[in-house]
């Protein structure tokens, strides 16, 4: 559940309005009406990221993070086949000598 709202809407947009339409600092704009200059930053970045195509959502963000740790694991997973592959092609690749018929087995 969200944490209430100190702050009505109405004021939360004329102050981000005023911060992208003058170019006054977001300190002197927040002073005024006494809201925290933090509060104020999140507001306007949460303005622009709604207008912004080239930022990613959170459900992007988060299947990215599950992509790339994905990708992690795939990746470990192929060094471990290639090694598997070479050490088997060595197998394969080595000499077979017999023993002769009557030395015992494992001299």
């Amino acid at each position: 559940m969200p944490a209430p709202r100190n702050h009505p809407d109405e004021l939360r947009e004329r102050a981000v309005r005023e911060v992208r339409s003058t170019g006054r600092p977001m300190a002197h704009v927040a002073r005024d009406p006494g809201i925290h200059q933090e509060s104020l930053r999140c507001w306007v970045r949460q303005a622009e990221a709604g207008e912004r195509d080239d930022w990613l959502t959170t459900a992007e963000r988060d299947e990215l993070k599950k992509l790339r740790k994905e990708n992690v694991g795939v990746r470990q997973a192929n060094e471990i086949l290639k090694a598997a592959s070479v050490f088997f092609a060595q197998e394969i690749d080595r000499p077979r000598t017999r023993p002769s018929r009557g030395a015992p087995l494992g001299e």
